[in-house]
């Protein structure tokens, strides 16, 4: 009888072949916890994210994941920082009106890229990514002269502005098919006599503003307007 014929006497283990190793599962933490969360909410919107999809799509118990978030309010708090964590802080440059463009476009971007996080930027927002973004933006205006209830103002101006225009232009490609769009533009120039100030202006004409353009100059405005409502009395 052979070591390796059934009933034989186990080697010793210093004899025995390793066993194949096991692949386990990686293990739960909250980096992984919140870039499922985006993942899910970029495939399903707020109302498609759920601590009981979550907790089966990370293959954990329900007690596991609560272990490290206690609500969905929770998950969605830090799903709206980790995006914001992929914006880019500008160094500080000659022009602090090009160094607020810069943030501004890529806070526009970071929301259009995750349509759901424009309706969640009105919470009570503390991460550390939105808070590092929103120091820049402060500094930058203070760098153009804003102080006090200038400074506050002028970064309301800004932050609304962004967050408005990311959350039109999400939703409007979300639910607006090219065929939808030409609808609209078309019932606007047809009824020119009821509407002649929409009509000549091109309003939902896209063919004629599009929305990067509109942008730009939408906040090329709001940046003009906070120089002037820094500038002392």
């Amino acid at each position: 009888m052979t070591a390796t014929e059934p009933g034989a006497p186990a080697a010793p283990v210093w004899l025995r072949a390793e066993p194949p190793r096991v692949r386990r599962k990686p293990p739960l933490t909250l980096e992984r916890i919140v870039e499922l969360a985006v993942s899910v909410l970029d495939e399903q919107g707020i109302e498609g994210l759920t601590m009981r999809c979550l907790a089966q799509r990370l293959d954990v118990t329900a007690t596991a994941l609560y272990w490290h978030v206690k609500t969905k309010d929770d998950v969605l708090d830090l799903a709206v920082d980790h995006i914001f964590g992929d914006v880019p802080i500008p160094d500080d440059g000659d022009d602090w009106t090009e160094d607020i463009r810069v943030l501004i476009r890529a806070w526009r971007g970071a929301m259009l890229r995750h349509p759901w996080a424009p309706k969640l930027i009105g919470r009570p927002m503390l991460g550390p990514n939105v808070l590092a973004r929103t120091e820049f933006l402060q500094s930058a205006l203070v760098r153009g002269g804003c102080r006090g209830l200038h400074l506050a103002v002028a970064t309301r101006m800004l932050a609304n502005y962004v967050i408005g225009a990311s959350l039109t232009e999400a939703t409007w490609r979300r639910t607006a098919d090219p065929g939808m769009r030409a609808a609209a533009r078309d019932h606007v120039a047809a009824s020119a006599d009821t509407y002649p100030t929409l009509s000549a202006s091109g309003h939902l004409d896209d063919t004629r503003w599009d929305d990067d353009l509109l942008f730009e100059e939408g906040l090329g405005a709001i940046i003009r307007a906070a120089v002037r409502t820094g500038t002392p009395d």
